[in-house]
C-alpha cells in the first residue's frame, strides 16, 4: 500500500481542524473530570500504552477514573481539548491531583522509579 494517501489524508485532518473551544462544554467537562478523582485517565480500551499507564496504578491498587474516548460520542472533541491542555492528543493522558503526569511510558517510568507511589501519598 503507498503511504503517500495516508501523509496526505493526516494532513488534510490537520489542516481542516477547527479550533478548540475551550469555553465549551466539552471542555468544561474535561475539566470537571479532571477535578473529580485523584487519578484521572483519558483512554482508549484497544491502546497498549493506555492498558500499560493502567497496570501500574492497579499495582499499587489505586483507584482511578478511565474516559474511554472511543465509547463516546465527544471522544474526539475531548482528545482535541486534551491536545490544547497538554500539548498532545495521543492516549493515554494520565492526571493525578489535577496535574497533567504524561502517558503510558511515562506513567511506567515513574512507577519503576518509585515517584509514582511518592506522588500518589
Amino acid at each position: 500500500m503507498p503511504i503517500f494517501p495516508i501523509f496526505f489524508t493526516a494532513f488534510v485532518n490537520i489542516l481542516n481542524r477547527q479550533p478548540v473551544d475551550m469555553s465549551g462544554a466539552v471542555a468544561q467537562y474535561v475539566r470537571d473530570t479532571i477535578a473529580s478523582d485523584k487519578v484521572v485517565i483519558f483512554s482508549k480500551t484497544y491502546c497498549p500504552y493506555c492498558r500499560m499507564a493502567k497496570e501500574q496504578f492497579d499495582k499499587l491498587s489505586q483507584k482511578f477514573t478511565a474516559i474511554e474516548l472511543e465509547t463516546r460520542d465527544d471522544g474526539s472533541e475531548i482528545q482535541d481539548v486534551l491536545g490544547e491542555m497538554t500539548g498532545g492528543r495521543t492516549v493515554p493522558r494520565v492526571f493525578v491531583n489535577g496535574q497533567f503526569i504524561g502517558g503510558g511510558t511515562d506513567v511506567k517510568k515513574m512507577y519503576n522509579d518509585g515517584s509514582l507511589e511518592r506522588l500518589l501519598a
